[in-house]
Parts: C-alpha cells; structure tokens; sequence
C-alpha cells in the first residue's frame, strides 16, 4: 500500500474507518519510515493491518487474502524470483493455466506487476495482502536459497582461509580476508534474518568447539545457527569493521555503531564486544525506529494510571521518576512522555547513555563517563542552558541524585529512572543515597514502576482450562476462579509457534498526594507506602497483570513470572 497511502487516509477518514486526528498522528510516524498501514495501527486507530487490506480490497475491487490460513505450493511462490519478492514484497500464491494470483501490498503498483507478467509469462491477478504477512511467507517459502546453512557450506566450498584469533596477522591481512564475499554475506544474512523477524538483539557466542548464534523475540532468547568453530575470527572481526572497531585489539571490551539500510528502512546497530575465555563475544541490539512505540496511549496502561501519569507529566516542576529492571520499557515510557512535551516552547535536554533513538526537537547529550562526561556533569551543564524540561537516563549515585532533585525544586520538570522492584521502595531507596526525605518529599511528583509482559497470539488465541491452582497462587478469590477464562496460544506461523507475539506494559503508578509526602516525612517503611498509595488509587503490578490476564491480552504463567504478590 505503499504508493496508494497518500491518498489511503482521506479514503478511510472519507468512509468513517479513521478521525483526522488519528490520521494526523498515524502521518508523525510515517515521517520516521512507518508505513501508513502499520502507523494507524500503532495509533489504535485500526484494529489490524487485515482490516486496511479488505478495505483497500474492495476499494479497489480486487481481493484481499490472509496468507497466514492457507498453504502455498513452493513451486508456484518461486515463479518470482527471492530478489524481485523482497524488494517489492509481493509473493506468488496460486497459478491457473496461465493467470498468476500474487499477493502484494501495494496493488496499485504496475511497474511491479508488469515486472512479472514480463518474468514469468503469465497474466497477473492481485490480492491485497498485509506486508508483514507476505514478509513472512517470503521467509519460509524462500528459506532454502538464503538459509545461514547454505552460506556457511558454500563458504566451505571457497577458498577463504580463516586466520585464527592467535596468528600473528596485519591488520590489512585481516581486513582482505574477511572483505571476502562468503562471509560478507554470512554476517549480512545474520543481521538481516534477526530484523525480518522482529528481534531486539543478536548474540554471536563463542564456545569451546562452537560459535552459537541466538536472537532475543518478545524478550526470549532463541538460537538461530550454530556456525563452524573455525569462523569466529572472521566473522567476530567482520562486525568491528562494520561497528569501526580495532580488530587488532582482543583483549579489552569495545562498543560500536552500525547503520544498514534494509526494506527502504535505516536501522541502528548498537555493538558490544566482549572478551571471554575461548574468544570475543558480540551482541548487537537492533534499534528500529518502525519498532518504538512511544504513543502512551497504546503502552498498556489502564485508564487511571494512564490520567495520573499524563497529569504529572503536565506539571510546570518536579521530578518523575520511572523503576524497573534493564529491559522493562523505561525509556520507551519516557520517550512518550517527552513526545508529548515536544513543542516550540519548550527546552528539551536529555543525557543518556546510550542514544537509542534521535527525535527531532529534543537537544539529546550522549554521556561518556570515560572522559568526565557523567550524568551529573551532563545535568549540571544543563542547568546553565536554560531548560524547561530535563531528563537524566538513569540516578546513578548521590551526586547525580542532588542536582536532579535541586533542579526538580527550582522551577524544572525532571524525568529519570531508578532501579527498584516497585515504586515505594524507589522513596527510601534515595533516602539511602543521601537524599533527605524532607527533599524527597518535596520534589517528587510520581513514581512509577513498570514491566513488559509477553502477549498471547492473536492469530492463534485459544481459550485454556482454568487452573484453580496458579489462580490461588496470584491472589484470586475462590468464588471468583469460575467466572475467569484464561487464554493461550496455540503456536503458527506468525508467531514462529511459540503462542506469543508482542509485548505490553504493565505499571505501578504512585502519585504523590498529601498523604504520601507526610508519610516520607515521617520515614514510613515501603509497606506502608504501598497500603496508602493503593488507597489512593494505585493498583500494584500484579493487579495490573491479572487485568490484562482477564482481558485474554496474558496468560496466567507471564502473570506468576512477571510479578509478586
């Protein structure tokens, strides 16, 4: 729907399927490479890319077609060659005598549609497919031709002599040698499968008698190829050059950079390198603008929390606080709240570390603590640029916790994030830092804790026998475990059979009121706190994961991983 999307949103304002608002928002992330489609439906405007493509469908008087429900004949999907399928993601589903059905995102598009008429010889008749579906089909019907498998034997085939990380090589030796085209192609293919099927993160390990690769889906690690022991030089020393990284140096630590171009999108590569016993280690996490979501209202929030926290963030000053382990969404959050800041008259700054994404209007300071440049140098230097709003990426220490706190009580909105398991304990977790809690007290504005829950599959959603047990076991009332349905995935396609696919938020959200900052003065234990704030409307972490189990959104084994009573 590529070509068609310019006229696409007045089409479904025109028919009643979207607002002009949410067609406003939808186009702010087709700015940053979001296709329209996929925009609407981050924005939650439209329930699903399928719903667009039976509308286009019909618009245009041609079918649409849910690949994911049928099975295709893989002589017939390869009448398109991979390299046409992929660059114009289209992918042949059924012949008829001599009429190819093909099912394309964007059905408007002739050239591509002559393209194969000219290739295979055959009339073209288009269906109306959604894009990730046929990426998807592209993947698994095409997989034998561009399978890691297959590179790494033709690289066993060619002549590409590996040199060992304990040869003593130049660095121009080296650099020829893994410039080769087998393991240029190796590596590319690694990365590029990772992005095609959503990963967050991609592990080169190297082992004893092995070099393993996993990729991280929905937060689960799983692996992708076991790669020939003798490989780990090259293809370790292959990501430095990509990442600019000395690939002379094996012993010590090294962090990079790499920026691809793949489906007309750019896609940042952040690089650790990693010394182990039996060789160099790399993970590269992919930051894929198409894949923050930073709009608050699809974040997972129910409707209380969601008010509180925009409430607070419309504060004139104060600080905000968000806790959570590594990889619970913190910045995500963060990122939304600003977005929503972002405007003309404000002075946006932030200091994080890293990077991950660029927005446009906010002045983002990359801190290096190995030259001086901490967080709470950042921060004092932000306070000499005349902000409006500050956001700090993590209190570290007790210097860092002064000024954020300083800054909060004169005149600034500040926003950073702790490491706690909940919110009250976040309270006397800056009192143990220094922090006085009369000052706690009196620039905090909220706190919020948070995780990410993996969601059961849409495609393959099915209802499961309630276990009265795991029910017991998360707090729920006897009477009330009859009336509660549990939901689980089956396992397909879209999902790589694992019943999952996505991931949502669930929050903790502590508004300072009246009653809360007496009970900082009065130095209350975090139970304490917790019992107030519930009282005042705060619904803890595992209430929030049972809500979204009710809703069918989780199953109840994510509810007992994720939180505590």
């Amino acid at each position: 729907m590529e070509k068609i999307s310019g006229d696409l949103g007045q089409m479904l304002v025109s028919a009643g399927k979207v607002t002009e608002d949410d067609l406003t928002k939808a186009k702010e992330l087709t700015s940053k490479g979001t296709k329209l489609a996929s925009a609407l439906v981050q924005v939650g405007a439209i329930a699903s890319e399928d719903e667009i493509s039976i509308f286009v469908g019909r618009q245009l008087n041609i079918g649409a077609l849910r690949l994911s429900d049928i099975e295709l004949n893989p002589e017939v999907v390869k009448l398109i060659p991979m390299d046409i399928a992929r660059k114009f993601n289209v992918v042949a589903v059924s012949k008829l005598n001599k009429t190819l059905v093909v099912a394309i995102a964007d059905p408007n598009n002739i050239y591509v549609l002559d393209a194969i008429k000219f290739i295979t010889g055959c009339h073209v008749q288009p269906v109306i497919s959604q894009e990730k579906a046929i990426q998807q089909t592209i993947d698994s019907y095409y997989a034998e031709g561009d399978k890691l498998s297959d590179i790494i034997e033709e690289m066993g085939e060619s002549d590409l002599e590996v040199v060992e990380a304990e040869v003593d090589t130049t660095d121009s030796d080296l650099q020829a040698l893994i410039s080769e085209k087998p393991l240029v192609k190796l590596v590319d293919s690694i990365i590029g499968d990772a992005i095609r099927k959503g990963a967050s993160d991609i592990h080169i390990e190297t082992y004893e008698k092995r070099v393993r690769v996993r990729i991280r889906i929905d937060g689960t690690l799983h692996e992708s190829q076991v790669i020939p022991f003798k490989y780990r030089s090259a293809i370790v020393s292959r990501v430095k050059i990509m990442a600019d990284l000395d690939i002379s140096e094996r012993r010590l630590p090294q962090d990079g950079r790499i920026k691809i171009k793949i489906q007309e999108r750019t896609i940042d590569l952040r690089v650790s390198v990693l010394p182990t016993i039996f060789g160099e280690k790399v993970v590269m996490r992919i930051l894929d603008p198409k894949s923050l979501m930073v709009d608050m209202t699809r974040l997972g929030f129910d409707e209380w929390s969601l008010q509180a926290f925009n409430n607070a963030i419309h504060l004139p000053y104060g600080i905000i606080l968000v806790t959570g382990p590594t990889g619970s969404g913190k910045t995500t959050t963060l990122y939304s709240a600003l977005k929503v800041l972002n405007q003309t008259s404000e002075n946006i700054m932030t200091a994080e570390d890293p990077v991950e994404f660029n927005f446009d209007g906010i002045n983002q300071v990359l801190v290096r603590s190995a030259i001086g440049l901490t967080f709470a140098a950042a921060l004092r230097s932000f306070l000499r640029q005349d902000p409006d709003i500050v956001m700090v990426g993590e209190i570290r220490d007790t210097e860092t916790a002064e000024i954020a706190i300083r800054a909060a009580l004169t005149g600034h909105l500040v926003f950073s994030t702790l490491h706690t398991n909940d919110a009250p304990s976040s309270i006397n977790r800056l009192v143990d830092m220094g922090i006085p809690g009369y000052l706690v007290a009196a620039a905090t504005r909220l706190i919020m804790a948070q995780r990410i829950v993996k969601k059961v599959c849409t495609n393959c959603k099915t209802e499961a026998p309630a276990s009265p047990e795991k029910l017991r076991q998360i707090g729920i009332p006897d009477e009330d475990i009859p009336n509660i349905k549990l939901y689980h995935g089956r396992g397909c396609k879209e999902c790589n059979n694992t019943g999952v696919s996505g991931r949502i938020g669930i929050y903790e959200v502590m508004p300072f009121s009246a009653q809360i900052e007496e009970m900082v003065l009065k130095g209350a234990t975090n139970q304490q706190l917790r019992e107030t704030a519930v009282d005042d409307g705060m619904r803890t972490l595992r209430t929030a994961a049972i809500d979204k189990m009710k809703d069918g959104l989780v199953t109840v084994e994510e509810v007992i991983a994720k939180t505590i009573a």
